[in-house]
């Protein structure tokens, strides 16, 4: 027999949990229904007692509607997160190499929370077989952590990186011990980075969340990104992602391109709206922007071949020469 209820507000928590798992838009549950689910939990209820609590949770924000279609019922008919939102997470969670398998499957499963259990159900029968390579470091949530919380209080942090190379023709790994200055976490390339500064240096570098181990924080006070950047009083994480192709670090500068119109839309992707573009003639236009003059930005400008002409600065193209040069020479 169900126990007697000792508070009018357990019953709400889980008439609310009822709710949020079991209704939608399309599976609705009436009074006595509700009722069952209740009692199924070990507590009595009464169909009218289901009325004034619902009117009790609408009244105090949720949005609970009461419809004729499919059935006569009520729903939950507003979440936190809706459950296209909730599609585009998932996908995104799927998308990320540096999230494990494991931690990929349970942060799924904790989406799945967000929508009716029906929701979820069908969203996992449209969710494509996801085949890409995931990191196997466990320690990832760890390392966000201590990252998180050195950057905020302003500390150093300790680590080793973990890099492959081949030895007896057998790929494994290396580890080095780093001490850094942090100063921003940036997801770029399917990777999750953080921008830091080796304190035997004056400029910033990148490190791999995933290639991280044993993560500590210690208690030196960082070094001021002021003074290993061209930032100051806050260090601008959209701009400096913008400038820094494919995560190679450099000082940004000036530079001029002239390009092709039909690489028109991928320049717009990548710039956005501060790119600043002209009409060179009736099929091409200028961009002049700032960005790290690289190996990473010689790599970018290649891949559109002769749609993509360098006007300034001389050392860059130098740099696209060199590497094309060699390039050309390795197949002869």
């Amino acid at each position: 027999m169900p126990r007697e209820i000792s508070s009018s507000k357990l019953k709400l928590l889980i008439l609310i949990d009822i709710l949020k798992k079991q209704t939608d838009e399309y599976h609705v549950l009436n009074a006595m229904e509700i009722c069952d689910e209740i009692k199924k939990r070990g507590l009595t209820c009464e169909r009218k007692s289901v009325y004034s609590d619902i009117k009790l949770l609408n009244d105090n924000g949720f949005d609970i509607i009461k419809t004729g279609t499919p059935k006569s019922g009520y729903f939950m008919a507003s979440r936190d997160f809706e459950l296209a939102e909730v599609r585009l997470i998932i996908d995104a969670i799927q998308a990320a190499d540096f999230i494990t398998k494991k931690k990929t499957s349970q942060l799924i499963e904790k989406m799945g929370l967000l929508v009716s259990e029906d929701e979820f159900r069908r969203l996992k029968r449209q969710m494509s077989v996801n085949n890409r390579i995931k990191c196997d470091n466990e320690e990832i949530y760890y390392n966000i952590d201590v990252l998180n919380r050195a950057i905020e209080n302003k500390k150093q942090v300790s680590f080793s990186y973990v890099r492959h190379k081949i030895e007896d023709k057998r790929i494994v790994n290396s580890e080095k011990d780093f001490v850094v200055n942090p100063y921003a976490l940036i997801w770029s390339n399917d990777h999750y980075y953080l921008v830091c500064n080796n304190p035997k240096y004056t400029d910033l570098m990148h490190a791999r969340i995933d290639r991280m181990r044993k993560t500590k924080l210690t208690d030196t006070p960082c070094t001021s990104f002021e003074k290993v950047s061209e930032y100051k009083g806050k260090f601008d994480v959209a701009d400096y992602s913008n400038k820094m192709f494919n995560m190679f670090s450099g000082k940004p500068e000036k530079i001029v391109l002239v390009c092709e119109n039909s690489i028109l839309e991928d320049i717009y992707d990548r710039f956005g709206d501060e790119a600043r573009i002209r009409n060179e003639d009736s099929s091409k236009f200028v961009l002049t922007t700032e960005a790290a003059v690289n190996e990473g930005l010689t790599s970018w400008i290649m891949q559109y071949g002769k749609k993509i002409f360098v006007r300034s600065p001389e050392k860059l193209k130098d740099m696209i020469v060199e590497k094309t040069k060699n390039i050309v020479e390795m197949y002869k």
